[in-house]
């Protein structure tokens, strides 16, 4: 049986507990949740900080870059005092600051599928198509949560996975194992930091729906258009062929 809320626990997730969906029962659930995010950057703070407002329990971070002058256009976790600090560390002390009784845990490196295996989600916040396909298939084995977004420009887009619940459909359906990566990212073609804000802040409401069981869009690619104002859903199609899913089906 889960510990009732402390006085202070009430106050601080006062507003979740006034939501028949949620309430005590809802938050109890977030505060045991596990939830891995992978990459520290325009999506994986606004990502990060939400979760940790939200009393998701156990934070786990995986980045292993440092903070440079130019993401601070984007990446608002960090200070111009942050520079050539891992984005780990900066991001560990601005969660727990947040919030102290979570639980957050850095790790500076790449990700690998050690990390991946006990969390009840794993966020991807990357720019990388080779992370993002490691991520959907570790996700898949051990049937966990996957939310992965990305963006670009004006524009953003974001699929989500229930994998402990279905198998019809993953991630590598739509991107081919064989593709090459990405010519473009944020890097050498720039964004714009509130479509990243936008999707993270999606891919966060998309854990928290997750952790308490009101998620359906298995599969489901939501796209932005911060230039127009305007959201398109689309359904993905299983793949047979697909190497990650295709002979569970």
């Amino acid at each position: 049986m889960s510990p009732e809320l402390s006085h202070e626990q009430f106050m601080r997730y006062s507003r979740h507990l006034l939501m028949d969906d949620i309430g005590e029962a809802g938050q109890q659930k977030l505060s045991q949740a596990r939830v891995l995010i992978v990459g520290l950057g325009g999506l994986g703070c606004p990502v990060a900080l939400y979760l940790a407002a939200a009393g998701v329990g156990h934070l786990s971070l995986c980045d292993p870059d440092v903070v440079e002058l130019s993401n601070l256009q984007r990446q608002i976790l960090y200070r111009e005092s942050d520079c050539d600090r891992y984005k780990v560390e900066c991001a560990e002390r601005e969660l727990k600051a947040l919030n102290p009784p979570i639980s957050v845990s850095g790790y500076a490196v790449e990700i690998t599928d050690k990390l991946i295996g006990n969390q009840d989600i794993v966020v991807d916040c990357t720019d990388n198509l080779a992370a993002r396909q490691l991520i959907n298939s570790a996700c898949y084995k051990n049937k966990i949560g996957f939310v992965s977004a990305s963006a670009l420009g004006w524009e953003g887009q974001l699929m989500a996975f229930d994998f402990a619940a279905y198998d019809s459909v993953c991630l590598n359906c739509i991107i081919d194992k064989d593709s090459p990566e990405p010519m473009q990212n944020c890097s050498n073609s720039g964004v714009v930091g509130p479509v990243l804000g936008a999707m993270g802040s999606l891919q966060a409401t998309t854990v928290i729906r997750m952790l308490l069981g009101y998620f359906q869009q298995h599969g489901e690619m939501q796209r932005y258009d911060g230039k127009a104002g305007r959201w398109m859903a689309l359904t993905a199609s299983a793949r047979p062929d697909c190497v990650v899913c295709g002979e569970t089906r």
